[in-house]
């Protein structure tokens, strides 16, 4: 199956820009370091879930939904995104998020809001546990509720980044160029199990390192187990014959530090070093720690001066805003 010719609703701006981060290199007497520009999507100040989305919205559309309903953390930059896609297209949106109602809105909440979307405050229940019983609810008042998975990141969002790596190819192809690392914040599966699927099927040497983001399970099993299984049923939704097992995947986890949405030194320093030398936000939670992880990568030697990696900025600076009280600006 051609995956170009499924549905699929038009929803960013692409390609996001390839830049080089030449001022940071030197800093770090590294390696050439190369940009992959997510944050520029564009839909709702961008990030990489309009890629996922894309397809995602595509097939509720294509199956006649007019409700959508998906969750995550109360900052989370996928339903920031989801919220916004609705709104653009004139479908009600519900967003399922952890935590309790806070007493000011900010961040990627306030946006949330200011898309009129409904949102239901879940406690402990970040990742969807509670979707049920809200869709049983909407359906018996009639509405047509398709529902979004958690970072988006089913098979169809996994396709948003079969494209993305397909993207890729062309501009590095232009460049004249190649890289031997691709770095990026992993968290529900769906960008690494993309990109996984892309190296296959263009045949690439580079070396894929998902930055692990969180702690917990994604759908109660190990989460190295449900990239590799997500990867599996994308080639399989493609009629692919690629299959994937551990050696395919690079999760590192060293950076996790005290867990999800947790603000460290590590995250600070490289939010502060990637403003200060390339005038580019990474985000607290995602992109920040992703970037701490590459930056330490290249301080220790496991990525080495003579390489020329590609950090994917995933965008979510939108946050930066709710964590101001765990940055350090001295």
């Amino acid at each position: 199956m051609d995956y170009q010719n499924m549905a699929r609703e038009s929803l960013g701006f692409f390609p996001t820009p390839l830049i080089e981060l030449k001022k940071l290199s030197k800093i770090l007497d590294g390696p050439q370091i190369f940009m992959k520009r997510d944050d520029n999507t564009g839909l709702a100040l961008g990030g990489n879930k309009t890629r996922k989305l894309e397809f995602i919205i595509g097939d509720a559309l294509a199956k006649g939904a007019d409700t959508i309903i998906t969750a995550g953390a109360a900052q989370s930059n996928h339903c920031r995104q989801t919220a916004a896609a609705a709104a653009s297209l004139g479908l009600e949106c519900h967003l399922v998020l952890g935590g309790e109602a806070p007493d000011r809105l900010d961040g990627n909440l306030l946006l949330d809001k200011i898309f009129d979307c409904q949102i239901h405050w879940a406690g402990k229940n970040r990742k969807g546990e509670d979707i049920p019983d809200i869709v049983e609810k909407l359906t018996k008042e009639g509405r047509k509720v398709y529902v979004v998975p958690y970072g988006g990141s089913n098979e169809l969002g996994a396709i948003g980044f079969l494209e993305a790596f397909r993207e890729l190819e062309e501009q590095r192809q232009s460049l004249q160029t190649s890289f031997t690392h691709i770095v990026f914040a992993s968290s529900s599966g769906g960008t690494q199990a993309g990109l996984m699927l892309g190296k296959k099927i263009f045949n690439s040497k580079v070396e894929l390192i998902g930055i692990n983001i969180d702690k917990g399970e994604t759908d109660k099993v190990p989460f190295d187990q449900y990239i590799i299984s997500l990867a599996n049923k994308t080639a399989k939704l493609i009629e692919s014959d690629y299959e994937f097992s551990d050696e395919d995947l690079i999760l590192n986890s060293d950076y996790v530090g005290d867990g999800y949405g947790e603000v460290g030194a590590l995250e600070n320093e490289a939010i502060s070093l990637t403003a200060k030398t390339e005038g580019i936000l990474v985000d607290p939670v995602y992109t920040g720690r992703a970037m701490g992880g590459l930056i330490d990568m290249i301080r220790t030697g496991k990525i080495k001066k003579s390489d020329r990696v590609l950090f994917w900025h995933t965008g979510g600076a939108p946050a930066l805003f709710a964590y101001s009280d765990s940055l350090d600006l001295n």
